[in-house]
């Protein structure tokens, strides 16, 4: 009990955070430093919204942590404020999130997710599709408006479905008689774009904003700037901004990472009952979000690398596979398969995966040769021992076993 109080009175007495909200992905400033040339574009390229007009399909891509869905977030917000104070009510914004797996599982879900957001209501499965799609119509074409779509995110959508659904939303306008449909696609994805299908790539990007990622000295000004409402005066030992901003930068620009290391790196030094965050906080929350993160995308893959990952789990530290290869995650992947009454892939396909599994860090995999039986991969599970319990939680659960 005594140990107890004490970790209590840690948090209860210590002050170091002013406001941890500031620090958190979700959290909407006031203003978008180093961005405003993006936003500005965006702003030329939806002003039609603003006479009731549909403006132009809008594309933005970049990699993580460049501010994309702050900007389109920010200027949705600041165009319907701008519709009200004309005492109009003719433009709504919807945002969804096609990452999160209750939306982007099918197509269905992420109409329903729309439905919702216009304060509509679909039973979460059992109805055609199509129906889902006419409900949605209808909630739109009530009246004279222009309803913005932004579907952040997107190529995990197209990952898991394909990309008809982004086709079929970009000619739900010739079903609509008053509002009319303008839609924002996100995405992490550079290349996204090439692999889709022509006349989807055509339509979905009338016009592209790139987000590049944020230098080092960039993100020592966003992280100034949120410190200053995040913490308290003097909490921070000299030099962690820059530091911080250092390791960012080297993780590709990511101010999302750079705001997640320096809110872990304080809540540690909380644990810790320290009166300032020092260096070696920063050094810790790097390691606890490098684990957290291989959770996250444990969780977001879906059912077939799961089933794979669950496999080479099941094989790794068991007598008799000290070393195992392609072929023996392929006999237990099949295995698991059948149990869990999975369609089963191809072998060639599974080895396509395990190349992936091996970019993530999951898995270590050298290519052997094997004389005449040809060459194959010696696969080494790479998941940190502290986080395996985790993992294999999560991939039962998945997988409902």
């Amino acid at each position: 009990m005594e140990k107890l109080n004490k970790i209590f009175d840690s948090f209860v007495g210590n002050n170091l955070f002013k406001s941890k909200s500031v620090l958190q992905s979700n959290y909407s400033p006031e203003t978008i430093l180093h961005r405003s040339k993006q936003i500005e574009t965006m702003a030329s390229i939806l002003g039609p919204c603003l006479r009731g007009e549909k403006a132009s399909n809008l594309f933005l891509y970049g990699k993580t942590g460049t501010g994309k869905t702050l900007s389109a977030k920010y200027l949705g917000e600041r165009l319907e404020k701008k519709v009200k104070e004309l005492g109009e009510d003719y433009l709504k914004f919807l945002y969804i999130n096609c990452k999160l797996k209750k939306v982007s599982d099918t197509e269905y879900r992420i109409i329903a997710e729309l439905i919702g957001e216009l304060g509509g209501k679909v039973p979460a499965t059992g109805l055609p599709t199509g129906d889902v799609y006419s409900k949605f119509v209808e909630l739109i074409d009530v009246k004279k408006q222009v309803v913005v779509v932004v579907l952040d995110e997107i190529d995990q959508a197209v990952k898991k479905i394909s990309d008809s659904f982004i086709y079929n939303l970009t000619r739900i306008n010739s079903e609509l008689k008053n509002a009319q449909v303008s839609l924002i696609g996100i995405s992490n994805s550079l290349t996204f774009m090439d692999n889709l299908d022509p006349r989807v790539r055509s339509s979905l990007g009338e016009e592209e904003i790139v987000f590049p990622p944020y230098n080092a000295i960039q993100l020592g000004d966003i992280l100034k700037e949120r410190c200053d409402h995040a913490f308290v005066e003097g909490s921070l030992e000299e030099g962690l901004i820059a530091k911080c901003a250092a390791y960012a930068a080297r993780e590709h620009g990511d101010a999302r990472r750079a705001l997640d290391l320096l809110r872990v790196a304080g809540e540690i030094a909380v644990r810790e009952g320290k009166s300032k965050v020092l260096e070696k906080h920063i050094d810790e929350a790097n390691q606890k979000i490098e684990r957290d993160k291989m959770l996250d995308v444990i969780e977001a893959e879906p059912a077939q690398f799961q089933l794979i990952l669950y496999a080479i789990m099941e094989l790794d530290g068991r007598k008799g596979f000290e070393t195992i290869y392609t072929g023996d995650v392929f006999n237990k992947y099949q295995e698991i398969c059948t149990a869990t009454k999975n369609e089963i892939l191809t072998q060639r396909r599974i080895s396509e995966l395990l190349g992936e599994f091996d970019m993530l860090g999951l898995i270590n995999a050298r290519v052997i040769s094997k004389g005449r039986q040809g060459r194959t991969r010696e696969i080494k599970l790479a998941l940190p021992s502290n986080i395996k319990e985790k993992a294999k939680a999560i991939l039962e659960k998945g997988l409902g076993l």
